[in-house]
């Protein structure tokens, strides 16, 4: 597809990207970022069977607003912050931090996080965020890359059965009510930022 074919996304609309400070802007983005994801992954939210975090729906809509360069560039920040030891992940530094934790099991999630980033910002530049089914569609995508990365990596670790068992099936109804919970609130961002400009 042409470049002149492609969307803004929320964040370029929002804010529009003057060149003589993005370098300045992408880089403070990405930090702002790494924090959202960092306590995104902290929070924990009552829900069944199991308690959920929101970072997955963070890491969708990082990608969507800010789009696959710097929802990627976000992400590896954020890994990369992750490595160093910083306790930026679920459950640390209670289940080990660094690199320890990169390769264990939550592994294939977190590389799972880098490439629904990615995809879910093409989809955003291709206007698949401005409509309750198009952000469905998208952060529906999103999500099953997730989760499709981190299960093949759980199950070189402890066999399918068992990553389907421990590494997916308890985590589906949440997964779900994100996804749903994405696709109201891009569609209302981009309604509301459409009023602010009328």
């Amino acid at each position: 597809m042409r470049a002149e074919a492609l969307h803004p996304t929320l964040l370029s609309a929002a804010f529009p990207l003057q060149r003589q400070n993005a370098l300045l802007r992408g880089l403070f983005l990405a930090f702002v970022g790494s924090l959202l994801l960092t306590l995104s992954a902290k929070v924990q939210v009552p829900f069944w069977p199991v308690p959920m975090t929101m970072q997955t729906f963070m890491v969708l809509l990082i990608g969507a607003s800010f789009g696959p360069r710097l929802g990627v560039a976000t992400i590896g920040l954020y890994l990369l912050e992750g490595a160093l030891g910083l306790p930026v992940f679920a459950g640390t530094p209670e289940k080990g931090i660094g690199l320890a934790y990169m390769t264990g099991p939550t592994g294939g999630y977190l590389l799972g996080f880098v490439l629904s980033a990615a995809t879910v910002g093409l989809l955003a530049q291709r206007g698949w965020d401005r409509s309750f089914l198009g952000t469905l569609a998208t952060m529906t995508i999103g999500t099953a890359i997730i989760l499709l990365c981190g299960v093949t990596w759980l199950s070189s670790l402890i066999g399918f059965e068992k990553a389907l068992q421990f590494g997916l099936t308890p985590f589906l109804l949440g997964a779900a009510a994100k996804i749903a919970l994405a696709a109201v609130v891009l569609p209302g961002a981009w309604r509301l930022l459409a009023r602010l400009r009328s």
